[in-house]
């Protein structure tokens, strides 16, 4: 049986940029070391837009020292950035980004689902990298809902999409650095299940992983494990090592 270490509030919600609504179920300045591997897990509760013509999203950021998990539930998302990566997912789909040595990237509201407009739903994960691979090359990984595989929960209880590890025999398509499990559950009104989870691995909602017994030292949007380590990535950033953003014409001929 896994031990509950605590039970905390989630505080409000806040807006990331203009186009996500996010309340932050748990991030690495708290709790940091309780749930390593994982650094942040933010949800976008389901929020309606109107339709525009504008752009609704993030602009241009960085990123060092982890990957993020992009899980979308309704409305489409569109990623650009500097490897030159990117695409649209939309419900079912995943991003899983590899900021690694250094990443610029922006999301937004794909500009069909903006023009329409409709429900935004979606959660993102923050995973860390272990300091052997903090420096690696930064990636993109597009993981589609139908490549994503569904296994039923005995007794009619729900399903478990595999999106990284493995569940009962089925493998997910994601890459990592560090042994974890990514699960995205739906569990019947009515009906329970048992999940049986790796020995040593932190728990959270249905992620597992195996911890990484490093400093954490994170600055917004880089996490790495100095603070010499922070200050060489804001230079880094500042110098223009984290690459640029294509133009969008270059990713849209690809």
């Amino acid at each position: 049986m896994k031990k509950i270490l605590g039970v905390y509030d989630s505080p409000q919600a806040h807006w990331v940029g203009n186009g996500f609504l996010v309340n932050s179920l748990f991030s690495y300045n708290e709790l940091g070391a309780e749930m390593s591997p994982f650094l942040l897990l933010d949800h976008a509760a389901p929020t309606k837009f109107r339709e525009t013509t504008g752009r609704r999203g993030v602009g241009q950021h960085p990123h060092r020292g982890f990957e993020t998990v992009t899980i979308v539930y309704q409305g489409e998302v569109e990623h650009r950035d500097s490897t030159g990566g990117g695409g649209v997912i939309g419900p079912g789909d995943v991003q899983w980004m590899t900021a690694a040595s250094g990443i610029l990237h922006e999301e937004f509201h794909s500009t069909a689902f903006s023009r329409r407009g409709g429900t935004v739903e979606m959660v993102q994960l923050w995973v860390n990298l272990p300091a052997k691979d903090k420096m690696a090359a930064p990636g993109y990984q597009t993981l589609l809902n139908q490549a994503i595989p569904q296994v039923p929960l005995a007794d009619g209880a729900g399903q478990v999409r595999v999106i990284a590890g493995n569940f009962d025999g089925h493998a997910g398509p994601a890459r990592t650095f560090s042994p974890l499990n990514v699960w995205d559950m739906k569990l019947n009104a009515g009906h329970r299940t048992e999940l049986t989870v790796t020995e040593g691995h932190t728990l959270a909602l249905v992620l597992s992983g195996e911890p990484i017994d490093e400093p954490i030292v994170g600055y917004g949007p880089f996490v790495m494990n100095s603070e010499a380590e922070i200050q060489q990535a804001f230079h880094d950033f500042n110098s223009g090592e984290f690459g640029v953003m294509p133009p969008v014409e270059a990713q849209l001929e690809r």
